[in-house]
């Protein structure tokens, strides 16, 4: 295990993933620390949850956006700035000196994933497979794409489920990483899920993309839950993902998990 005080680069074919494990971070002295991170909207924010789970983990999320890019960026990680794009997807406020990094974050219950890369468009998803969901799968995967709403129906019923959480962090990834949010139709754009196949996206004639622009990974953290990354890629490239478990101020350890599928 390393400290978490080194800087760091990401090259150009790397996608850098952090985890935050929020259930393991509890010392209440290092969650004071996190705290003085946060900036004055930030720290509203944090103020306004209900809930103490939820306003836990989203302290960690913070701790770990700020600690991480700290790194990359050589800036105190309390003086980082951001800014929200017209949908409200956050980005980093880079300077002449500071790399031009581009990040995603995602959180549920129990898990925290950010993704970095070097100026490129980046989706990250991560969603908890046994968190209650109140609408049933079939009900909610009925405002995909026809082509996948097809595929769902023909699989059998033990693995819908588990199929749902592909499409859902799939297609999460894909709206984070062009920034559109929810204006972007779930229905205008198809993932292609085969066994034994390669991922693969198709879109409608509206929405004016190219498959060939997009690389996608599809893998379990944990038993418990899915996560989806979405790339804007450059041509020929070949990408690969640095992995790595964080507690943020404090430590580092390389992570590794299944890769479900790529494209």
């Amino acid at each position: 295990m390393k400290s978490a005080s080194s800087t760091l680069d990401v090259l150009p074919n790397e996608i850098h993933v952090w985890y935050a494990f929020p259930d393991e971070i509890r010392q209440t002295s290092l969650l004071s620390d996190y705290q003085q991170l946060l900036n004055p909207a930030e720290t509203q924010q944090w103020q306004r949850f209900h809930f103490d789970k939820h306003r836990h983990l989203y302290l960690i999320a913070r701790a770990l956006v700020r600690t991480t890019l700290s790194r990359y960026t050589a800036i105190t990680p309390s003086r980082l700035q951001f800014t929200k794009n017209a949908y409200g997807k956050p980005e980093l406020i880079h300077s002449d000196r500071t790399p031009q990094l581009c990040f995603n974050l995602s959180h549920t219950d129990g898990l925290v994933v950010l993704g970095i890369v070097s100026n490129q468009k980046i989706g990250v998803d991560v969603e908890n497979m046994e968190r209650q969901i109140t609408t049933a799968v079939e009900d909610i995967a009925r405002y995909f794409s026809p082509q996948e709403v097809s595929d769902f129906s023909q699989i059998p019923a033990h693995q819908r489920h588990d199929r749902f959480f592909d499409y859902w962090t799939l297609k999460e990834s894909y709206i984070k990483a062009c920034g559109m949010g929810l204006s972007l139709p779930l229905d205008q754009f198809t993932f292609h899920i085969q066994e034994k196949e390669s991922l693969r996206i198709s879109f409608a004639a509206s929405l004016n993309d190219d498959p060939n622009n997009w690389q996608f990974w599809l893998f379990d953290p944990t038993p418990s839950h899915k996560a989806a990354i979405s790339l804007h890629r450059h041509p020929g490239t070949e990408y690969c993902l640095v992995m790595k478990k964080a507690v943020p101020l404090v430590s580092e350890q390389d992570f590794s998990c299944t890769i479900l599928n790529t494209s």
